[in-house]
């Protein structure tokens, strides 16, 4: 489906963005991974040889802004040209209103909303002349609240991004681009475990007492239902589809 594609993914070495990575290789497609560790992108770029897909790695902060145009010359360095852009690298601490510095902020917008308008305002030509997609990674935090999930900076910055892809999508439409998000739910990452195990025994078990309650499904997501939305948006079964930010959270938001 996606032999000869190039896809450029952000933040490709764990969590989502590995399970996007996984998605796409197996595809066939061209993937570019971006993430600051290059250790763990060299180990991910062996990884997906089981593909036997063309994989290539960039080492870059994007919090760092300034980097960006730099990083966008590396990358049209390292494919003929951008069929899919992936803005899944992103940060997120939860932490009180009050407690919350201006730099906590300033490293939310930037890696959460700059560095995705940038990089696609940089890879937009590439994109307008292959007719191509961009797909955000936003989250439900958008729109909703968990309790004693304290996400001001969190949730500002994914509802600007929601904003960034309906209103980009809208320019973009008549140029032949496509812009689309995905909102996960919970999704079973190294982070979300690690985040668990902090947690004392009563707090763990109440969490997932939680995830019975809150989910319709009765589950939190993988990372392979992330990859696997973000293989059919980009598809031409998705054709018709751009401005949507589609929610992939087991029902989470229906509640």
């Amino acid at each position: 489906m996606f032999t000869n594609k190039n896809v450029i993914i952000t933040g490709g070495t764990d969590g989502i963005g590995l399970g996007i990575a996984h998605a796409f290789a197996r595809q066939k497609a061209h993937v570019v991974l971006i993430a600051r560790d290059i250790q763990k992108l060299q180990k991910v770029k062996e990884e997906l040889t089981i593909y036997n897909s063309q994989v290539s790695v960039l080492s870059a902060d994007l919090s760092l802004i300034k980097e960006i145009p730099d990083l966008s010359i590396s990358i049209l360095r390292q494919v003929s040209g951008v069929d899919v852009l992936v803005n899944n690298a992103g940060i997120g601490r939860f932490i009180s209103f009050e407690e919350t510095t201006e730099d906590l902020l300033d490293m939310h917008i930037n890696l959460n909303v700059k560095a995705p308008y940038l990089l696609t305002q940089r890879l937009y030509k590439s994109l307008r002349e292959r007719r191509g997609n961009v797909i955000n990674i936003s989250s439900y935090f958008s729109h909703r609240m968990l309790p004693g999930r304290e996400s001001t900076a969190y949730s500002l910055t994914k509802g600007g991004l929601d904003s960034f892809t309906k209103s980009l999508a809208f320019e973009a439409g008549k140029q032949g681009v496509r812009v689309n998000a995905i909102a996960p739910g919970s999704v079973d990452t190294p982070q979300l475990r690690y985040n668990i195990e902090q947690l004392p025994d009563q707090g763990q078990s109440q969490f997932y007492d939680m995830i019975q309650t809150i989910y319709p499904m009765g589950k939190i997501g993988s990372i392979e239902d992330i990859g696997n939305a973000a293989v059919f948006l980009a598809s031409e079964q998705a054709k018709w589809i751009t401005g949507t930010v589609l929610s992939v959270d087991g029902g989470l938001t229906t509640n």
